[in-house]
């Protein structure tokens, strides 16, 4: 197993995000879009090169605290809609074969009592752009969140 380094995982996100802060001060409505595009892009590729490790780890995590499953695992992109859109990962569990058919997982995020209460809704599903369409992978359930502090 290739162990990735924290520096590097840390460097790329960093990279990410400074190359989209940096975009939106040179034009707003054109480069600004791009920002997004190259932050989310640059998350993207992460998750991508290193689930097999993440995936690896949180298995390891939870069989540490005996808490581990016996169905299937794997790390795909996660898609936050709410008030503002975000990227990162989460990894996903069932039966081999629905995993398998697993490509990312929706987050739906909404609030109620007057915004005291938020509410995520985790739903793995099979497109990895959800604005193409995309079904819900039936017995599969997502059983971690990860995120990247920058």
């Amino acid at each position: 197993m290739k162990l990735v380094s924290k520096k590097t995982i840390v460097a790329a996100a960093l990279c990410g995000f400074l190359v989209g802060s940096a975009v939106p001060t040179a034009s707003a409505d054109i480069l600004g879009g791009l920002g997004s595009i190259l932050k989310t892009g640059g998350i993207a590729y992460i998750v991508d090169t290193y689930a097999n490790d993440i995936n690896t780890f949180i298995n390891k995590l939870t069989d540490k605290y005996n808490v581990s499953s016996d169905y299937a695992t794997k790390v795909v992109p996660i898609i936050t809609v709410g008030s503002k859109g975000y990227v990162g990962a989460a990894q996903v569990s069932g039966p081999q074969e629905s995993v398998d058919r697993c490509k990312a997982a929706l987050s739906l995020e909404g609030d109620m009592l007057n915004r005291s209460v938020r509410i995520q809704a985790l739903i793995p599903i099979d497109s990895k752009n959800p604005l193409n369409g995309f079904n819900r992978v039936q017995g599969v359930g997502v059983s971690a969140k990860i995120d990247v502090a920058i």
